[in-house]
């Protein structure tokens, strides 16, 4: 089964720990890869709130890893610029965490990942410190996406690990993207290229309509992690059913949606709704895992 664990709270700081813990990723002695949210400078739900990468970082740090490493790529803004207006150096500098900008790698921190079957024209570039990392966590946001993602999860936030460019070429692999008909299938296609060994969702706030950067906003008040990106992201999309949402997350089984489909069959995680295990972490959250586990029983 795959798991995903919910906790209701209004407490990052003691929320973060506990489903850190439940999920259980190893990172002991390992070089760890952290993805957050950065993709503009907008406050949560757009981009990760201060405290939630401050709480994550810490529970990382506590387990011993041999290094950590936070990789962002910004799409709407300078990196470092959204990176510096976000609070990451203030929240990361007495924590020992290094910070990646990846439009500043040499094109030697690149490795191209090879077109394999995708709609990718000639495959994409991930960081070799991301490929080469002993473990990766990331940190979502819960959101749609207006600009053809139609959503944004933890397939979605992979985007922000891509090279735009690579030193020396002037291909732009983010214009091949959106102005792809098969967007959200490369979507996809990316997350086949890295594992990943937990996936944090901060769902304490998000967007129904609009986004990235600013939409319709809700509070469920809820963590989920899990080990399985597909798994995460139908859960994301049942969370976002339940509050009503825009016509292309609220329409269609959720197993049918293209992102979701494509990872699927890919092997990104569990290829059907009936595999997932929603998993209460408190008493109070069994009323907010049970309503997701409905969705997905009657609309993944």
């Amino acid at each position: 089964m795959a798991e995903v664990f919910v906790i209701a709270t209004n407490d990052r700081a003691s929320g973060i720990p506990m489903v850190f813990e439940a999920v259980g990723p190893d990172i002991s002695r390992k070089a760890v890869a952290l993805k957050a949210n950065y993709n503009s400078a907008d406050p949560f739900p757009a981009s990760t709130h201060p405290e939630t990468l401050g709480a994550l970082v810490d529970t990382i740090m506590d387990r011993d890893p041999a290094s950590l490493a936070l990789l962002e790529r910004s799409g709407m803004g300078s990196t470092r610029q959204v990176l510096q207006r976000c609070r990451v150096y203030e929240t990361l500098a007495p924590l020992a965490a290094d910070v990646i900008v990846l439009d500043e790698l040499p094109a030697s921190g690149w490795i191209h990942i090879p077109r394999d079957g995708s709609h990718w024209k000639n495959g994409f570039f991930l960081p070799e410190r991301l490929l080469s990392s002993g473990a990766v966590i990331q940190t979502c946001c819960l959101k749609t996406h207006r600009f053809g993602g139609h959503f944004t999860l933890s397939l979605k936030n992979s985007v922000g690990l891509l090279a735009k460019t690579v030193p020396g070429s002037v291909y732009d692999f983010m214009h091949e993207l959106h102005s792809s008909p098969f967007q959200r299938q490369m979507i996809a296609e990316i997350n086949r290229a890295y594992p990943v060994d937990m996936v944090l969702m901060d769902a304490m706030e998000g967007f129904v309509a609009g986004g990235p950067e600013d939409g319709e906003l809700i509070s469920p008040g809820l963590l989920l992690g899990s080990r399985d990106r597909v798994a995460i992201d139908a859960a994301g999309i049942a969370l976002l059913r339940s509050h009503g949402s825009t016509p292309e997350v609220m329409n269609g089984r959720i197993f049918s949606l293209d992102q979701i489909a494509r990872a699927a069959e890919l092997g990104v995680g569990c290829s059907d709704p009936r595999d997932i295990e929603l998993i209460p972490l408190t008493g109070e959250s069994r009323n907010d895992a049970e309503r997701i586990a409905m969705i997905l029983r009657e609309e993944g």
